[in-house]
């Protein structure tokens, strides 16, 4: 209620929603201790806030917000945070997880790691897994004084469940429901570790003693859940990323990890959570685009069955990465997934117009037509063809590029690059392949 309030204070803020605790369903992962406040935001004119106004408003909650007692927060876009939650298990763009066997020493090397990668420009709402401070009623044995007086530690063990936890001593029958009986000792007599070590055991002889005779009962503070993943105990960093590209991020990352955190023997960090995904799915179009503009050269070379009219064809590919480029430079963007499947798009309409373009060229030389003039009317020809292809998907996605409402972080990447690469491919396609096709041809065919 706290920062609910804190957050209404400003004027952008339209209403707050909260969720706290865990779903019934168990959809979600959620801690207890978890709680979500929703933020709808709306200018105070009466529109929707823009990317830019959001951003000055998560940076000063972020400001306001960051020295919260035994808070961390985590700032993200309702369906964003649902799809990194379920994808890595975090609700951060990345995750360092800790990998080890000691529960005290992944804690103390966690908030070591969290030091070292604080100063990292870029490197926001950082925060270590709230894993530790649950309040637990410790039993140590005395075993020589139970060797003494004819006590074992399962009579111990036993007497403390049935105090504290109860014993189920019967069932009860009410109509066609079957309830269970639990007894269990008064409040008075159990809240305490003083008041758990006045209950009476029953000795060897006969006689009873007080159970803090024969075992010491103290309250201390432990593990709230123990997180294990591949088959090792688990404890994660988590953050999010403003304002640098991703891998430069975790480069620098990596670095200051290396030099100041020394891990002991059996220890390992892991990066995971979105920029996982990301990274793995980059590995995998580097592999499956060349691929695919290898296969896609050999169906040319079929239906041209002419080397030189493929490769003139193909060189439309690195004239389409220009504009895409530049397109990323323009926006601000960063090299991301979207951005990757926007390149694909790309290179295929690319390449469309110019096979389009050749395709017309060569059927006019086999007509008769001089080479100049065939490229000539080729061009006049298709020159409405290809303008109207490009002007339909720059329309199209023009929408998309100036978007700036919820998810608009997963278009624009794509629209930029299809959008820029698509006007210089364009350019380039009905002017410098023309040119290009004329003097390979002519050179050729002396």
């Amino acid at each position: 209620k706290n920062i609910e309030t804190m957050i209404l204070k400003h004027p952008e803020v339209e209403g707050t929603v909260s969720r706290i605790g865990r779903p019934e369903a168990g959809s979600h992962p959620h801690p207890v201790n978890f709680a979500e406040i929703q933020v709808s935001l709306k200018h105070p004119e009466g529109r929707i806030a823009g990317a830019a106004e959001r951003a000055r408003i998560v940076t000063e909650l972020r400001r306001e917000l960051q020295d919260y007692p035994g808070v961390t927060l985590n700032f993200s876009q309702p369906i964003q945070n649902s799809f990194d939650e379920l994808l890595s298990g975090t609700r951060a763009y990345f995750a360092l997880k800790l990998y080890g066997e000691n529960l005290d020493v992944l804690r103390e090397k966690a908030e070591e790691i969290r030091k070292a990668i604080a100063a990292v420009p870029g490197v926001v709402d950082l925060s270590v897994e709230q894993n530790y401070g649950q309040p637990q009623l410790q039993i140590e044995l005395r075993h020589d004084a139970m060797a003494r007086l004819g006590v074992t530690g399962r009579e111990v063990m036993q007497l403390i469940e049935s105090a504290v936890g109860g014993e189920n001593v019967a069932g009860i029958y009410r109509n066609t429901r079957r309830y269970d009986i639990n007894v269990r000792l008064g409040e008075e007599f159990r809240s305490t570790p003083e008041a758990l070590g006045k209950l009476k055991i029953r000795t060897a002889s006969g006689r009873y003693v007080d159970l803090d005779q024969v075992a010491s009962l103290k309250i201390t503070e432990g593990p709230v859940q123990i997180n294990r993943e591949k088959i090792q105990r688990r404890w994660t960093i988590q953050g999010n990323i403003a304002g640098r590209a991703p891998s430069e991020i975790v480069r620098d990352m990596r670095r200051v990890i290396a030099e100041q955190v020394k891990l002991p023997p059996g220890y390992l960090v892991e990066f995971g959570g979105q920029f996982e995904n990301q990274e793995r799915a980059m590995q995998k179009l580097m592999v499956v685009v060349p691929i695919v503009i290898a296969l896609i050269f050999i169906l040319l070379w079929m239906s041209f069955s002419s080397l030189r009219s493929s490769l003139i064809v193909m060189i439309n590919v690195p004239l389409a990465l220009i504009g895409g480029v530049l397109g990323l430079a323009v926006t601000d963007q960063f090299l991301s997934v979207p951005a990757a499947v926007g390149f694909i798009a790309l290179l295929g309409i690319a390449m469309q117009d110019a096979v389009v373009m050749v395709t017309d060229f060569r059927d006019l030389c086999k007509e008769g037509m001089p080479l100049a003039e065939a490229i000539r009317r080729g061009s006049a020809v298709r020159f409405r063809a290809v303008i109207l292809t490009t002007l339909t998907t720059l329309l199209g996605l023009l929408p998309l590029l100036l978007s700036t409402g919820i998810g608009a972080e997963v278009q624009r990447p794509l629209a930029a690059i299809v959008v820029f690469g698509l006007s210089s491919s364009t350019l380039l396609t009905l002017f410098f392949l023309p040119a290009l096709y004329y003097e390979i041809e002519r050179r050729f065919s002396r």
